[in-house]
């Protein structure tokens, strides 16, 4: 096959870890009962003119497993922080003391456990249709390839290697998704 067409395989690999990458970050936003500094990492502040993620308006601890206190750098973003906390829909009530902001992460009950998992389940099939649009991607070099010059039995070892990735990742994403109800059905 040296002198065979061939297809890019390592770029679909780099694209579904891509979209693993960001399965892995809408996980980490999910509150599941501990303190976590990830969680704060979605949510953008309008600062100076401009969204700006938490952490680069104050430093993010996690003093206590459930707890974490925003530092904030400027007392005129501690406002706008706070309102951007309340604004996410996380279901935390911000603690103003001074410049720091303490967020107290309250026990989840049964309810909010169960939506928090369908939320993972949502998050989940996101990260499914986005590995299946990318082997779709891969099936379309195949067939271009297939169209200037590429042999049958070429093609064949091609799909099969685009479908073996695919069905790795999709294997990959049910398994942070067990994980991640798991660890939010924990109580």
């Amino acid at each position: 096959m040296s002198d065979e067409i061939e297809i890019d395989t390592d770029d679909l690999q780099r694209r579904m870890d891509g979209a693993m990458a960001n399965l892995k970050t809408e996980f980490a936003s999910l509150r599941t009962g501990r303190a976590s500094s990830g969680m704060l990492e979605p949510i953008m502040v309008d600062a100076y003119g401009q969204m700006t993620p938490i952490n680069q308006l104050g430093t993010v601890n996690v003093p206590e497993p459930r707890m974490v206190t925003i530092n904030i750098w400027d007392k005129a973003m501690v406002g706008k922080v706070e309102k951007a906390i309340r604004a996410s829909g996380l279901g935390i009530n911000p603690q103003l003391n001074g410049t720091i902001i303490m967020l107290p992460i309250p026990e989840l009950n049964e309810e909010r456990r169960r939506d928090l998992t369908r939320v993972a389940a949502q998050y989940a099939e996101h990260a499914r249709v986005s590995i299946r649009n990318i082997r779709r991607d891969g099936m379309d070099q195949i067939k271009k390839a297939k169209t200037a010059g590429m042999s049958e039995d070429d093609q064949k070892f091609w799909e099969a290697s685009v479908q073996e990735l695919t069905d790795k990742f999709i294997k990959s994403v049910d398994a942070a998704l067990d994980g991640k109800q798991a660890e939010i059905m924990q109580v």
